[in-house]
C-alpha cells in the first residue's frame, strides 16, 4: 500500500517497495549486537500440524538476528502434542523453547498464582502470550519482544524483518509497533475489521467526540492484527486480556502506558492470508460473533475506565450510527472491489453488518450486566513483586 499518508497521533511506516530483505536483515544484525530480540509464537496443536507452521520454522532458520524463540503450545492436552512440537522446532536449535501451557509443570506454576488470587485459569492466546513474555523476561539481555501468529499461509522473513526493525534500529525510539496489511485473495477478507471495527470507530468518534482513546484506535489501519512488537518495559507493565479482546486490550494498555509519539504501525508489504473464522450467525458464543462481542465489550469497558458515561440511550445512538457508517463502508468496499476485479457479495456483506449491529446491542447488555468483566491477566510487574523468582522458574521448565 505505497503512500505517504500519516495519521496525526501515531507514526505510519509505509511499504514504498524500496526495502530489500538483505538490507533490512543486515541492519537488524547490526542493531541486535546490543539489543536482543525475543520472538513469541503462540500455537495450538492443530495449527502446529498445519502447513504454515512448517514454513514459518523453515524461514526462521535463516533469521539469525532473533536471539530467543518462545513457542507457547496451547489447546494441546496430550503429551504427544508437546513432543511433536519439540520435534518440529528442533531445526531452530537451542534458541527455540516450547512452553507447553497444558503440561503439568506450567499448570503447577499457574496454580500458585491462582491460589494467590491472580486470574490465570482461562486458557487461550492471551495466557499463552503472557506466559511467553514471562519466559523472555527471565533473560535480562532481551530488550524487544515480537509476536506473530502461526497460521500465516504466505509467511516469509520480510514480514518479520519489517516488524522488528522499527523497534531496534538505534536511530528510532519506538516502544510499540503494530502491523497492518491487506487481507485479499480473489476477494476481501478481514470481515471483523472491515464491517465491525472500522464503522464502529467512526460511530464512536461521532458519539464520544472528546475521547482521545477512540481517536487513537482509529489511527490504526488494522487494529486487530495479531502481529506487534514492544519493549521489555511494556511487556512487563501491560495487562493482557484472555479473550478475543486481546488485540484491542493490548492497544488500550499501550495507550495507557506509553507516549503516543513512541507508537508506530508498519505495513508488512504483502497480501496477508491466514485461516478464516466462521461467521457463526446461529451461535453467538462461537466464531466471529463471539469475537465481535468480546471486542465490543473490551472497548466499552475501556471507555468506562476512562470516565466515559454510557447509558441505554447512548447505545441506541451508537447502534444507529454504526449501521449508517457500516452501510457507507459497504458502498466504498464495493467500489474498491469493482475496480480491482475482486469478487464482492454485497448481500452477504449486508447480512454480516446486520449481525454485527445486533452484537453492538448484545455487548452493551453484557457490559451493563458486568461493567468490569473478567479480570485481565495481571501484568508481570505485579507477579514478580509477589513471586520474585517466578520468571526464572518458568524459564527452567521450558522444553
Amino acid at each position: 500500500m505505497p503512500d505517504f499518508y500519516q495519521h496525526d497521533l501515531i507514526t505510519t511506516i509505509h511499504d514504498l517497495r524500496t526495502g530489500e530483505l538483505d538490507r533490512l536483515e543486515e541492519m537488524l544484525r547490526s542493531a541486535t549486537r546490543e539489543s536482543k530480540i525475543g520472538l513469541v509464537l503462540p500455537v495450538t496443536a492443530s495449527d502446529m500440524r498445519a502447513e504454515p507452521f512448517d514454513k514459518i520454522v523453515k524461514e526462521l532458520q535463516q533469521a539469525d538476528y532473533i536471539d530467543t524463540i518462545a513457542v507457547t503450545l496451547g489447546v494441546a492436552p496430550e503429551h504427544s502434542d508437546y513432543e511433536e512440537t519439540c520435534r518440529k522446532v528442533a531445526p531452530l536449535g537451542d534458541r527455540a523453547k516450547v512452553l507447553w501451557t497444558d503440561g503439568p509443570e506450567i499448570q503447577s506454576l499457574y496454580g500458585e498464582l491462582i491460589d494467590a488470587g491472580m486470574p490465570l485459569s482461562t486458557p487461550g492466546k492471551g495466557r499463552s502470550v503472557w506466559t511467553a513474555f514471562g519466559y523472555l523476561l527471565a533473560n535480562p539481555q532481551i530488550d524487544t519482544f515480537v509476536l506473530h501468529d502461526c497460521d500465516i499461509v504466505d509467511y516469509d522473513r520480510l514480514l518479520l524483518s519489517r516488524l522488528c526493525l522499527p523497534m531496534v534500529h538505534p536511530a528510532l525510539d519506538f516502544e510499540f509497533c503494530k502491523a497492518y496489511y491487506a487481507r485479499v485473495t480473489d476477494r476481501m477478507h478481514g470481515r471483523v475489521v472491515r464491517l465491525l471495527v472500522a464503522p464502529l470507530l467512526r460511530a464512536l468518534q461521532q458519539t464520544f467526540t472528546e475521547s482521545q482513546f477512540v481517536k487513537f484506535l482509529a489511527n490504526f489501519r488494522y487494529p486487530l492484527s495479531g502481529e506487534f512488537s514492544l519493549t521489555r518495559n511494556l511487556a512487563r507493565s501491560n495487562r493482557i486480556p484472555s479473550d478475543w479482546g486481546l488485540e484491542v486490550g493490548t492497544l488500550a494498555e499501550v495507550y495507557r502506558n506509553t507516549s503516543l509519539k513512541r507508537v508506530c504501525q508498519v505495513d508488512l508489504c504483502r497480501l496477508y492470508e491466514h485461516k478464516h473464522q466462521e461467521l457463526s450467525l446461529e451461535n453467538r458464543q462461537a466464531g466471529l460473533m463471539k469475537m465481535a462481542i468480546d471486542i465490543l465489550t473490551t472497548i466499552y469497558r475501556t471507555l468506562a475506565s476512562q470516565g466515559v458515561v454510557m447509558s441505554s440511550s447512548t447505545f441506541i445512538t451508537l447502534r444507529g450510527s454504526f449501521l449508517r457508517s457500516a452501510q457507507d463502508c459497504i458502498r466504498q468496499y464495493a467500489a474498491d472491489a469493482k475496480v480491482n476485479a475482486l469478487d464482492y457479495d454485497r448481500h452477504s456483506e449486508e447480512l454480516t453488518v446486520d449481525a454485527f449491529a445486533e452484537c453492538v446491542t448484545t455487548a452493551a447488555e453484557v457490559f451493563r450486566a458486568d461493567p468490569n468483566g473478567a479480570a485481565a491477566i495481571p501484568n508481570w510487574t505485579r507477579v514478580l513483586a509477589a513471586f520474585p523468582d517466578f520468571a526464572r522458574r518458568l524459564h527452567a521448565v521450558a522444553g
